[in-house]
């Protein structure tokens, strides 16, 4: 790998590069922060994609996309004489110091939970920081996740539950509750309870340490190859997805099943 120094200089020449582009380039140079806003959030979830896929060399690319983002809000903020790429860097190691007592400082730990739960008594505690536990949670974030993250921040300051299990309970308990408006054909109820009943599934899936996100996206992908597989296989019998009966379909679908897919 590559040493500090060839590091920091590949660094100063991204913000070389990135310093022309501003000045040279009209598409560059015309990008605000709102412009910029919808293209971060595609390259957020281009390099999610690339995690999920474990592809090293997609890694590698899209974390150099988002870091060309980082960068030109940077830009942007230097331009307006507000703070630049040395201040993004400054308050981030800060903040990575006064969060990690156990690591800079004499706090004693146990264990990683221990560490989580000391930090989010610090950003309480922070000059400028969240000054409620589920403020620090973004408003944009997509249902599931928010979800998965006020729950985890609920269970850092011990609104938890005792043992795992007692979840199971819970999800059982908003599981009649929806059975009870879905037989009302009360539909803004039922949402209303497929909603605690969803919430109550993640809450069990982060008890037993499953990213639900995660599960749901490899069940998503497991899906779409079956799926494709079913669509590959009838093209190539010159058959008619809309004209076969779901028996039929659900025979091709085992054999996906049946080959790993």
């Amino acid at each position: 790998m590559h040493t500090r120094e060839e590091k920091l200089e590949a660094f100063g020449r991204f913000l070389d590069v990135l310093d022309e582009l501003r000045e040279k380039c009209p598409w560059d140079r015309k990008q605000t922060n709102e412009s910029l806003r919808p293209n971060t959030i595609e390259e957020t979830y281009e390099l999610c994609d690339a995690l999920m896929r474990n592809d090293q060399e997609d890694i590698c690319k899209e974390l150099g996309d988002v870091l060309l983002h980082i960068g030109f809000y940077a830009k942007i903020g230097s331009e307006k004489e507000q703070f630049d790429i040395k201040d993004v860097c400054d308050k981030l190691c800060e903040k990575l110091i006064f969060r990690h007592p156990h690591v800079f400082g004499t706090t004693q730990v146990h264990g990683s939970d221990e560490v989580e739960s000391n930090w989010e008594e610090l950003k309480l505690k922070e000059k400028g920081g969240n000054k409620r536990v589920l403020s620090g949670v973004p408003d944009a974030l997509p249902a599931l996740i928010k979800a998965y993250r006020i729950q985890d921040k609920a269970r850092n300051i011990g609104f938890d539950w005792e043992v795992k299990e007692q979840v199971w309970d819970k999800v059982k308990e908003e599981f009649n509750e929806l059975q009870v408006e879905i037989q009302h054909m009360d539909k803004a109820e039922a949402e209303k309870e497929f909603g605690d009943l969803f919430f109550s599934i993640i809450n069990a899936a982060r008890k037993y340490g499953i990213n639900p996100e995660n599960a749901l996206e490899l069940t998503n992908q497991k899906f779409i190859r079956r799926f494709n597989y079913l669509e590959d296989h009838t093209l190539k019998e010159g058959l008619n997805l809309h004209e076969m009966s779901l028996s039929e379909m659900d025979k091709i679908w085992d054999e996906a099943k049946s080959k790993g897919l």
